[in-house]
């Protein structure tokens, strides 16, 4: 299951007022290199008839179906960084790059 931060639903809603696309759901998708990393992408996008759909946080979310596996028991976030700048990023145990939280 995909899941939304409540920070980068927050994020989301407000990227969308800025950018004229409330209304509209965020459409995601995730790409698995051959050493087991991800590249993510995002943006706001109509809803296709072939889409599968959530929500999450009251963010509407979709995407195709063929990148289900790869972003299940993901997280959206929203995080600050080291060096000040916050950012969305995903949290994804598949990735290799993935790094459990420090308890």
């Amino acid at each position: 299951m995909f899941k939304v931060t409540p920070s980068a639903a927050e994020q989301v809603r407000s990227a969308a007022q800025q950018g004229g696309t409330e209304g509209m759901a965020l459409r995601l998708a995730a790409q698995k290199h051959a050493d087991g990393t991800f590249d993510y992408r995002m943006g706001f996008d109509e809803v296709s008839e072939d889409d599968i759909e959530m929500s999450c946080e009251g963010v509407k979310i979709v995407m195709a179906p063929e990148f289900v596996p790869l972003l299940d028991n993901t997280t959206l976030d929203f995080a600050s960084l080291d060096d000040g700048e916050s950012q969305f990023i995903f949290v994804n145990p598949d990735d290799a790059n993935y790094t459990p939280p420090a308890d």
